[in-house]
């Protein structure tokens, strides 16, 4: 883990919405890291760029493009992800989408905390990929 706390349960025992409330924190620095890898750094263009990953329908693609790649216990992960019920209702996604991110939210969040960053990083690494070979097509 990047600081010394580490959570009250082992990943395995965390509810769902918690492992997707540090996803979704993880994922934002993966993706604030890559959009600061191009040569516009205007905070602006940063943050217009960031958007197009980190929105509910970008995370629901990635998470079906990964979806097959995915082993058995990241499959539980995800199912468990997207079978929570959160209590809120989505500003601009429709519920599935919103079901599907938290589901990816939730596995980025399992993968971080159980230390498996190289498979984070492996998967997080392809989804940009599909997703802007898909922008530019």
């Amino acid at each position: 883990m990047w600081f010394p706390d580490a959570p009250s349960k082992p990943a395995r025992l965390l509810p769902p919405l918690a492992l997707a409330y540090i996803g979704d924190a993880v994922f934002e620095v993966a993706v604030r890291q890559h959009v600061m890898s191009r040569s516009n750094l205007r905070p602006h263009h940063l943050h217009r760029e960031s958007t197009k990953y980190v929105s509910a329908k970008a995370q629901a693609q990635l998470l079906a493009l990964l979806e097959p790649q995915l082993t058995e216990d990241e499959k539980t992960i995800v199912r468990q992800g997207r079978n929570a019920k959160s209590g809120t209702t989505p500003k601009n996604a429709d519920v599935l989408e919103y079901r599907h991110a938290t589901a990816f939210e939730s596995l980025v969040g399992y993968l971080y905390y159980t230390g498996a960053h190289d498979r984070l990083r492996q998967l997080v690494a392809q989804g940009f990929a599909h997703l802007e070979s898909e922008r530019r097509a």
